[in-house]
């Protein structure tokens, strides 16, 4: 096993760690994926574990605040050069996210990486 620092892939702000963590209480562990634009757009879903089944096409991109994060692996080939960060808004989605009975929604905010970042990405895995 290898003491490697990665660079992440997904992050969370606090803001939306705080909503995690109310969701968290209410469903047990939770998991997000990356939604594909059905419905919402493009936007992160979160779910309580085991209510969404994740594709062996799905790639896992790493963790936010102790939860799976998860994406289609052909929306990552468009995303893979790209910083994640999860945040969190006043609104209703129009999706089967756990947020939105509280009157918020979950936000991806994205940047590119820097160069450096890109040489330590840390490896994604299959769903």
């Amino acid at each position: 096993m290898s003491n490697k620092e990665y660079s992440e892939r997904v992050a969370v702000t606090k803001a939306a760690a705080k909503v995690i963590d109310q969701l968290r209480e209410r469903h047990g562990e939770l998991m997000f994926h990356q939604s594909g634009g059905c419905c919402d757009s493009s936007a992160p879903m979160c779910f309580a574990v085991g209510d969404f089944m994740v594709g062996s096409r799905d790639v896992k991109l790493g963790q936010v605040h102790g939860c799976d994060f998860y994406m289609a692996a052909d929306q990552f080939e468009f995303w893979q050069n790209t910083h994640l960060t999860i945040d969190v808004t006043e609104g209703r989605g129009a999706g089967f996210s756990l947020e939105i009975p509280l009157g918020l929604r979950f936000v991806t905010v994205s940047r590119l990486f820097t160069d450096e970042e890109l040489e330590n990405l840390r490896p994604v895995e299959q769903g």
